[in-house]
């Protein structure tokens, strides 16, 4: 069983846990770098019907040494496979290269240009989800250290999950993206529930109210994780076609992994600290 009131007294220390780990990760990002999506660096994606059975570094290399690209990715999955091509890619060509083994189905492909646009674009929806975000939260608390505490677990999070995706490799895509906004709301659903019950409520200790807002918050966390996994594991091992699901789940699971770290150890401790100051 969880000492939550010994853990709560030590809280100063802990701290530092998220900043060092949030530092780790702006490292591996910065060394590492983000892969970026078909949708964003430009390229084709095209999907085969496969005619015969074939592994997928078969067809990589039937693919790759066809159309004279070496930068062919392929996952393969029963008797479907999902390739994804840098470039344009003449389907004429291809279809020709895959005689005998499979058939293409669906065929996609985006410019350069159109991926800059779509870049730029990432980089407005995630700048205006955090502006507003951060105009919410002040609206809501008016008072500077707990908002910005909020804001700045928030900013950890994605920061936190950024440097996951560096370091599994995950790309960079409208998927992933659109996983990184999901996380904003939840890490800022679990500060606001934890920042109301520390200062909103008045029944208590604040070492009681932060241990209800904790089995309330880590419920939901483990929950969300749990979904997330079970939702990774059925892609890999069932329908690994639906590479995109496994990475938002991949992205949801790093970054609610680092939201319990930085809500419970940063944001609580930040409030405790903050309450204490202003006896």
């Amino acid at each position: 069983m969880i000492n939550y009131e010994r853990f709560l007294e030590s809280y100063k220390p802990l701290i530092i846990i998220p900043v060092v780990i949030t530092i780790i990760a702006i490292i591996l990002a910065l060394t590492i770098g983000l892969e970026e999506g078909i949708e964003l660096k430009g390229g084709t994606t095209v999907v085969v019907h496969l005619e015969k059975p074939i592994s997928q570094g078969e067809l990589k290399a039937l693919i790759s040494d066809g159309i004279s690209n070496q930068q062919v990715d392929v996952m393969v999955s029963k008797n479907q496979a999902t390739v994804e091509i840098a470039g344009n890619v003449d389907v004429v060509e291809l279809s020709s290269v895959l005689e005998g083994t499979g058939t293409i189905s669906s065929y996609r492909s985006v410019g350069p240009v159109l991926g800059k646009e779509s870049m730029t674009q990432i980089y407005y929806a995630l700048a205006f989800a955090f502006i507003f975000m951060s105009i919410t939260v002040f609206i809501i608390f008016r008072d500077f250290v707990p908002s910005i505490a909020v804001i700045t677990v928030a900013l950890s999070d994605i920061i936190i999950a950024i440097g996951g995706m560096s370091l599994f490799g995950i790309p960079l895509s409208v998927a992933s993206v659109g996983a990184i906004l999901m996380l904003i709301g939840y890490s800022v659903d679990t500060d606001i529930l934890l920042t109301t019950r520390i200062l909103k409520r008045k029944e208590g200790t604040i070492t009681q109210r932060a241990i209800t807002a904790m089995k309330t918050g880590l419920t939901m966390a483990v929950t969300s994780i749990s979904s997330m996994v079970t939702l990774y594991l059925v892609v890999i091992f069932l329908i690994p076609s639906a590479q995109t699901l496994a990475d938002i789940a991949a992205v949801l699971i790093i970054g609610l992994t680092a939201d319990i770290l930085t809500t419970w150890l940063m944001n609580l401790g930040i409030l405790r600290w903050y309450l204490e100051a202003r006896k």
